[in-house]
């Protein structure tokens, strides 16, 4: 499988429970904080709902 690495770039004020918790899932606390994952098709679609959060780079 193919490694992505996602940064958080927006804060979660404002935003729904639901967008709080996926971002808490993938590992993501902070601003600027980055994690890397396996693109595996769970991750791919958490990343989707919260796109609006936070970028995505293949590594």
């Amino acid at each position: 499988m193919a490694k992505i690495k996602i940064t958080q770039t927006k804060g979660l004020s404002g935003h729904t429970k639901r967008q709080r918790e996926t971002l808490k899932a993938l590992g993501l606390r902070k601003t600027n904080s980055t994690v890397e994952k396996e693109a595996t098709p769970a991750i791919v679609g958490m990343v989707e709902k919260v796109k609006h959060l936070v970028v995505v780079e293949n590594i």
